[in-house]
């Protein structure tokens, strides 16, 4: 049964009368249902939000929670559920804190000793928070898929530092395997740290990669091409005796980019060309 506007109005009237006690009394079913995980005044802050919301939608006449009249009452809903998935709640627990409203509304037609009219304005009622209910579980199951997107982004970054290790000498310690959004994320800090640092060497360890096939590999060749576009030379350090087979298996070329087998061994190879070029820029000073 939908609402119609003259039930409509009769449950704002309801709701505006009846203010304190269906406030405390939702509080406290909703309290019950989180089983003390939320403190009892920003319960009582959150209901109080959702009452004020739906007496406003109500008593502009409105009678369907997608209509213009009810935009208050869905931003509260949608604060509602975005803050519940940052707090780890379920979004069963969430919708069950909407759902607990019937109960508060059946306990005042009791009340009143229900009459037929009552009666079809309960049921209609009971629609309309359903319709809430599904609102809250639709909006909580998106902010709960925007917070996994954050937090995989954020680990995405953290697995891929870029480190100074010298002067002018910068480093990938790639861990895991290498697809192709965290070879962009690669790329994306290999080259803004050359920008930051002005470094002309960076090594790329792929000591922690498990294996390398043409498509880390192809990654990898990128994230070296770019960097030289900026100027500066990339050493590939980290190559295991499984994985220097599998590339000649493969038969990936690395061109004129120099690997080591350790990262200890890049940095050696790469101070020794830093010396060379000092020694030169000295030569060239002194004539």
């Amino acid at each position: 049964m939908a609402l119609d506007a003259d039930a409509s109005g009769r449950l704002a009237a309801l709701l505006t009368q009846h203010t304190e006690q269906i406030v405390n009394r939702w509080t406290e079913l909703v309290s019950a249902s989180l089983r003390g995980r939320q403190s009892r005044a920003e319960l009582h802050r959150q209901v109080e939000d959702l009452h004020r919301g739906l007496q406003t939608t109500l008593g502009a006449g409105g009678v369907d929670l997608g209509a213009e009249s009810a935009g208050e009452l869905r931003a509260v809903l949608a604060d509602l559920s975005r803050s519940r998935a940052r707090q780890g709640f379920s979004a069963t627990e969430t919708a069950v804190s909407v759902f607990a409203l019937k109960e508060v509304l059946l306990d005042l037609i009791d009340v009143q000793n229900a009459d037929p009219t009552n009666l079809r304005d309960y049921v209609a009622f009971g629609t309309f928070v359903d319709q809430m209910g599904l609102f809250t579980f639709e909006t909580y199951a998106k902010a709960r898929e925007e917070l996994i997107a954050d937090q995989a982004e954020q680990l995405l970054e953290l697995s891929t530092p870029v480190v100074k290790l010298w002067e002018g000498v910068v480093a990938v310690p790639l861990v895991g395997t290498l697809d192709s959004a965290r070879a962009q994320v690669v790329m994306e800090r290999l080259l803004q740290t050359l920008v930051d640092t002005g470094s002309p060497y960076a090594i790329i360890d792929i000591t922690g990669v498990p294996a390398v096939d043409t498509q880390v590999a192809q990654h990898i060749l990128k994230t070296v091409v770019a960097a030289r576009l900026m100027g500066a030379d990339c050493i590939i350090s980290g190559i295991r005796p499984q994985i220097a087979q599998t590339i000649v298996a493969l038969g990936i070329e690395f061109g004129d980019i120099a690997t080591k087998a350790t990262l200890a061994d890049a940095l050696r190879h790469v101070l020794r060309l830093t010396g060379i070029e000092a020694g030169r820029r000295a030569a060239r000073k002194a004539h």
